[in-house]
Protein backbone atom coordinates (compact mmCIF):
# COMPACT_ATOMS: atom_id res chain seq x y z
CA UNK A 1 0.00 0.00 0.00
CA UNK A 2 1.27 3.00 -0.97
CA UNK A 3 1.51 6.38 1.40
CA UNK A 4 -1.08 9.27 0.92
CA UNK A 5 0.44 11.83 -1.30
CA UNK A 6 2.86 9.22 -3.48
CA UNK A 7 2.24 9.98 -7.06
CA UNK A 8 1.51 6.32 -8.82
CA UNK A 9 3.65 5.80 -12.13
CA UNK A 10 1.73 4.08 -14.78
CA UNK A 11 3.76 2.42 -17.28
CA UNK A 12 4.37 4.37 -20.41
CA UNK A 13 2.65 3.52 -23.20
CA UNK A 14 5.15 2.27 -26.32
CA UNK A 15 4.75 4.93 -29.06
CA UNK A 16 3.07 2.49 -32.16
CA UNK A 17 5.26 1.96 -34.73
CA UNK A 18 4.85 4.08 -37.95
CA UNK A 19 2.34 2.93 -40.47
CA UNK A 20 3.71 1.32 -43.32
CA UNK A 21 1.06 2.49 -45.91
CA UNK A 22 1.63 6.00 -45.15
CA UNK A 23 5.58 5.75 -45.10
CA UNK A 24 4.83 4.17 -48.98
CA UNK A 25 2.52 6.87 -50.07
CA UNK A 26 4.65 9.02 -49.05
CA UNK A 27 8.18 8.23 -50.56
CA UNK A 28 6.69 6.32 -53.48
CA UNK A 29 6.95 8.58 -56.00
CA UNK A 30 10.03 10.56 -54.91
CA UNK A 31 11.99 7.02 -55.01
CA UNK A 32 10.57 6.03 -58.05
CA UNK A 33 11.82 9.48 -59.37
CA UNK A 34 15.32 9.36 -58.25
CA UNK A 35 15.31 5.79 -59.90
CA UNK A 36 14.56 6.63 -63.01
CA UNK A 37 17.22 9.22 -63.06
CA UNK A 38 19.29 6.94 -61.84
CA UNK A 39 18.70 3.95 -64.43
CA UNK A 40 17.00 6.47 -67.42
CA UNK A 41 14.43 3.29 -67.61
CA UNK A 42 11.00 3.33 -66.08
CA UNK A 43 10.24 -0.22 -65.50
CA UNK A 44 13.93 -0.79 -63.80
CA UNK A 45 12.87 2.00 -61.45
CA UNK A 46 9.63 0.50 -60.83
CA UNK A 47 11.05 -2.93 -60.06
CA UNK A 48 13.69 -1.33 -58.00
CA UNK A 49 11.48 0.79 -55.75
CA UNK A 50 9.54 -2.07 -55.03
CA UNK A 51 12.34 -4.37 -54.27
CA UNK A 52 13.75 -1.15 -51.92
CA UNK A 53 9.82 -1.10 -49.99
CA UNK A 54 9.91 -4.92 -49.62
CA UNK A 55 13.20 -4.87 -48.29
CA UNK A 56 12.02 -2.23 -45.50
CA UNK A 57 8.83 -3.89 -45.48
CA UNK A 58 10.17 -6.94 -43.68
CA UNK A 59 12.00 -5.14 -41.13
CA UNK A 60 9.25 -2.95 -40.47
CA UNK A 61 8.69 -4.30 -37.38
CA UNK A 62 12.00 -3.07 -36.31
CA UNK A 63 11.76 0.20 -38.14
CA UNK A 64 13.08 1.73 -35.01
CA UNK A 65 16.71 0.54 -35.52
CA UNK A 66 16.59 1.77 -38.77
CA UNK A 67 17.98 5.31 -38.41
CA UNK A 68 16.81 6.80 -41.69
CA UNK A 69 14.24 4.52 -43.20
CA UNK A 70 14.61 6.98 -47.16
CA UNK A 71 18.23 6.41 -47.03
CA UNK A 72 17.91 2.82 -46.28
CA UNK A 73 15.44 2.79 -49.14
CA UNK A 74 17.51 4.43 -51.71
CA UNK A 75 20.74 2.18 -50.34
CA UNK A 76 18.57 -0.97 -51.20
CA UNK A 77 17.82 0.33 -54.65
CA UNK A 78 20.90 1.05 -55.19
CA UNK A 79 22.09 -1.85 -54.32
CA UNK A 80 19.91 -4.00 -56.61
CA UNK A 81 20.86 -1.64 -59.39
CA UNK A 82 24.69 -2.10 -58.59
CA UNK A 83 23.70 -6.33 -58.45
CA UNK A 84 21.35 -5.92 -62.28
CA UNK A 85 24.44 -4.20 -63.48
CA UNK A 86 26.72 -6.62 -62.25
CA UNK A 87 24.72 -9.27 -63.15
CA UNK A 88 24.18 -8.10 -67.10
CA UNK A 89 28.22 -7.21 -67.18
CA UNK A 90 28.73 -10.76 -66.35
CA UNK A 91 26.14 -12.58 -69.24
CA UNK A 92 27.85 -9.94 -71.27
CA UNK A 93 31.14 -11.88 -70.76
CA UNK A 94 29.84 -15.06 -71.33
CA UNK A 95 28.48 -14.04 -74.94
CA UNK A 96 25.01 -14.48 -73.56
CA UNK A 97 22.86 -12.02 -75.90
CA UNK A 98 20.93 -9.65 -74.05
CA UNK A 99 17.81 -7.92 -75.27
CA UNK A 100 17.21 -4.56 -74.57
CA UNK A 101 13.70 -2.88 -74.67
CA UNK A 102 12.57 0.48 -74.36
CA UNK A 103 9.56 1.93 -73.40
CA UNK A 104 7.64 3.87 -75.31
CA UNK A 105 6.45 6.32 -72.40
CA UNK A 106 10.23 6.84 -71.82
CA UNK A 107 10.42 9.83 -73.70
CA UNK A 108 7.11 11.18 -72.90
CA UNK A 109 8.47 11.97 -69.01
CA UNK A 110 11.72 13.48 -70.23
CA UNK A 111 12.82 15.84 -72.92
CA UNK A 112 14.96 13.74 -75.20
CA UNK A 113 17.77 16.10 -75.10
CA UNK A 114 17.72 16.43 -70.86
CA UNK A 115 17.29 12.62 -71.29
CA UNK A 116 20.49 12.55 -73.54
CA UNK A 117 22.18 14.60 -70.95
CA UNK A 118 21.58 12.51 -68.32
CA UNK A 119 22.80 9.22 -70.15
CA UNK A 120 25.98 10.90 -70.43
CA UNK A 121 26.24 10.56 -66.80
CA UNK A 122 27.21 7.34 -65.44
CA UNK A 123 24.95 5.62 -62.95
CA UNK A 124 26.60 6.53 -60.25
CA UNK A 125 27.35 10.08 -61.10
CA UNK A 126 24.10 10.09 -61.47
CA UNK A 127 23.16 8.35 -58.27
CA UNK A 128 25.40 10.67 -56.12
CA UNK A 129 23.69 14.06 -58.04
CA UNK A 130 19.47 12.19 -56.99
CA UNK A 131 21.29 12.28 -52.84
CA UNK A 132 23.05 15.07 -52.73
CA UNK A 133 20.90 17.57 -55.50
CA UNK A 134 17.34 16.06 -55.19
CA UNK A 135 16.90 14.58 -51.76
CA UNK A 136 19.44 17.09 -49.92
CA UNK A 137 21.63 14.26 -48.40
CA UNK A 138 25.28 15.39 -47.60
CA UNK A 139 28.21 13.74 -48.80
CA UNK A 140 28.41 11.78 -45.71
CA UNK A 141 24.71 10.66 -45.80
CA UNK A 142 24.96 9.86 -49.69
CA UNK A 143 28.15 8.25 -48.84
CA UNK A 144 26.58 5.87 -46.58
CA UNK A 145 23.98 5.19 -48.84
CA UNK A 146 26.02 4.37 -52.06
CA UNK A 147 28.70 2.30 -50.19
CA UNK A 148 31.39 4.37 -50.66
CA UNK A 149 33.43 7.44 -49.42
CA UNK A 150 32.40 11.37 -49.07
CA UNK A 151 35.31 12.17 -51.16
CA UNK A 152 34.20 10.06 -53.92
CA UNK A 153 30.04 11.32 -53.66
CA UNK A 154 31.70 15.00 -53.77
CA UNK A 155 33.63 13.87 -57.22
CA UNK A 156 31.16 11.58 -58.99
CA UNK A 157 28.79 15.10 -57.93
CA UNK A 158 31.23 17.51 -59.75
CA UNK A 159 31.83 15.07 -62.51
CA UNK A 160 28.40 14.81 -63.23
CA UNK A 161 27.40 18.38 -63.34
CA UNK A 162 30.36 19.30 -65.62
CA UNK A 163 28.88 16.49 -67.31
CA UNK A 164 25.65 18.62 -67.16
CA UNK A 165 27.32 21.93 -68.06
CA UNK A 166 28.90 20.26 -71.16
CA UNK A 167 25.94 19.17 -72.69
CA UNK A 168 23.71 22.11 -72.36
CA UNK A 169 25.82 24.49 -74.01
CA UNK A 170 25.73 22.03 -77.35
CA UNK A 171 21.49 21.79 -76.93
Amino acid sequence: MQAEGNVVRLPAAEPAPPDFAAFFAEEHAGLFKALYFVTGNRSDAAELAQDAFLKLWERWDRIERIHDPTGYLFRAALNGFRMRTRAAVRATRRLVPIVWTTDPFDEIDLQEDVRRMLLDLSPRQRAALVLLDMYGYGSEEAARIMGIRPSTVRALATQGRAVLRKGSHHA
